[in-house]
């Protein structure tokens, strides 16, 4: 594996979560914030001793991330970090744009007073961040806009659905979309949410989404011409 040394710390006396669940989320937000990027094998023996714990919940939290479509077994060479597909991207954006729209809509009539402002105070940190031209912080910032949306519809069904998705978004948009673009089409689609304005909501949704899938498409499709010719 590689970064190591950039890896973040781990909590192991963290006590809200079942062990397993703290070491899956610690493994992914570390494939998202590309300390293993893809092509990097997770080896639980490594891994368990980073973390401070046994080979069994490592190796449970590398079959959770199998699941969720971060990790895949190749053989010979057991859990590797995967690298995307265009299939896999387009699945993900049809997936995206029709729950991102309808919790939109469900959110410009369901929302409280109370989580809009925390919904405010999440773009106003993402606005601190783009002052200080923190693109870490402002990634993370409209990561958070994106989760607190499905809050807002008040639909659990809808976020039992979209939520193990988001990680992989999450990641997705990390390597290639532009923070600094998306902060400000978050705001204006926060904006309408606020406003109660579902249709307008729902458009800044299905927008949002479609732009950032061209990005992703533009982006896979450099990648592919300069990756050298078999």
């Amino acid at each position: 594996m590689s970064r190591q040394a950039d890896a973040p710390s781990f909590d192991i006396d963290a006590d809200y979560k079942p062990l397993r669940d703290r070491v899956r989320d610690e493994l992914r937000q570390r494939i998202i914030d590309d300390v293993y990027p893809a092509g990097t094998r997770l080896v639980e023996t490594e891994l368990a001793a980073q973390l401070g714990v046994s080979r069994l919940p490592v190796r449970e939290a590398i079959r959770a991330l199998e699941t969720e479509g971060f990790v895949r077994t190749v053989p010979r060479r057991g859990a590797v970090v995967v690298e995307l597909s265009a299939q896999d991207v387009e699945e993900l954006f049809d997936v995206r744009e029709a729950l991102e729209v309808l919790a939109s809509q469900q959110a410009a009539t369901r929302a409280t007073k109370a989580e809009l402002r925390r919904v405010r105070s999440v773009l106003d940190r993402g606005r601190k961040a783009l002052d200080a031209g923190d693109r870490i912080a402002l990634g993370k910032a409209n990561e958070a806009f994106h989760d607190e949306i499905l809050k807002l519809s008040h639909n659990t069904l809808l976020q039992s659905v979209l939520e193990p998705l988001q990680g992989r978004l999450h990641w997705l948009l990390r390597q290639t979309g532009d923070p600094y673009d998306l902060f400000e089409e978050h705001a204006a689609w926060f904006e309408a949410i606020a406003s109660g304005a579902a249709d307008l909501a729902a458009e800044h949704a299905r927008r949002h989404a479609r732009l950032n899938r061209e990005i992703v498409r533009n982006l896979l499709a450099e990648r592919q011409q300069r990756a050298p010719s078999a």
